[in-house]
């Protein structure tokens, strides 16, 4: 295939969708990443997946800090001369001057059903949400976040106890083999776009980590669709004389009580609507995650403890 394609995207969620364009030897000119960041703990700079397979793969790689007001950037791309530009979770603005630099143009692959969850953080907020499905959406880029024509979108049914860890797997592994026909399409001029319906749009803010407090008078469904849609960051909460506990895994319960009252030496908490939930995986402040089995032998918390809200 003698054409020129621009890869952009920065985590784990763009990996698997590169490395299906590589092996299908669909030509990747360019890798566009995120630049290297310092670790929380030190000065040690952290590259981002994408770097990473970028350099298995012996594939050219750049790490702008930014695009916009970038005349080194717009110079490089527009003397690339390439066919298409392929965004997949850049996690940067590309600027609208940009978008004419490809002669097809820039598509996104965004992980929701479109126009529904516009924005930074899609799989948590349908999690969140409580929505039955999910999926990808292929789309033109626009000056507008994620408001340009599709060409497809591709659904899965959500299940009530899946995490955006899994779920974001899974449209990873469903965008690598669905892109493949799409840059075909697109590429031989094959693809249809159609405009979003703008009216029916909503959107999907950047998670904040305060989001992640659990309020027991909230009913076990909304409470359980926070814990999954905030795994594993920046993972659901409560605190308890002082510390921070962040439940990385439970389900629905059978217990009832007053909300936020322990019901039992497994940790099952009473919520709003008389309905609890049960932990099965829970993570101290400070420490590593534990299973509730071993939690409970050491722990403060005991039937009939009462958790606050705040």
């Amino acid at each position: 295939m003698s054409k020129k394609i621009i890869y952009m995207g920065t985590p784990l969620f763009a990996v698997p969708i590169l490395k299906s364009l590589h092996q299908n030897d669909y030509p990747i000119s360019v890798i566009y990443t995120q630049p290297p960041q310092k670790s929380h703990r030190g000065q040690k700079m952290n590259k981002s997946p994408i770097q990473e397979i970028s350099e298995i793969l012996n594939i050219d790689f750049r790490c702008p800090k930014n695009l916009r007001n970038n005349d080194e950037e717009y110079e490089f791309i527009k003397d690339l001369n390439a066919d298409l530009a392929i965004v997949v979770a850049y996690g940067k603005i590309i600027p609208e001057k940009f978008l004419n630099l490809t002669k097809k143009g820039f598509i996104n692959i965004h992980a929701s059903i479109l126009p529904k969850w516009r924005g930074a953080a899609p799989i948590q907020r349908s999690i969140m949400n409580l929505d039955t499905e999910t999926g990808i959406s292929i789309m033109k880029l626009t000056k507008t976040l994620d408001s340009g024509p599709i060409s497809n979108i591709y659904k899965i049914k959500l299940g009530q106890n899946e995490n955006t860890k899994e779920i974001s797997e899974k449209l990873s592994l469903l965008a690598a083999e669905k892109i493949l026909d799409e840059v075909t399409n697109i590429l031989q001029d094959k693809a249809k776009f159609i405009d979003q319906d703008h009216t029916r749009a909503s959107y999907a803010n950047k998670i904040e980590k305060s989001e992640g407090q659990i309020c027991w008078n909230d009913n076990a469904s909304k409470i359980i669709g926070k814990i999954n849609g905030l795994f594993p960051t920046p993972g659901a909460f409560f605190n308890f004389c002082g510390e921070r506990y962040k439940i990385l895994k439970a389900e629905i319960g059978n217990g009832v009580g007053q909300a936020g009252k322990v019901l039992s030496n497994r940790l099952e908490i009473a919520c709003a609507n008389n309905e609890s939930i049960k932990i099965f995986q829970i993570q101290r402040q400070g420490k590593k995650p534990q299973k509730i089995e071993e939690f409970m032998l050491g722990s403060n918390i005991k039937k009939g403890s009462l958790i606050s809200n705040d």
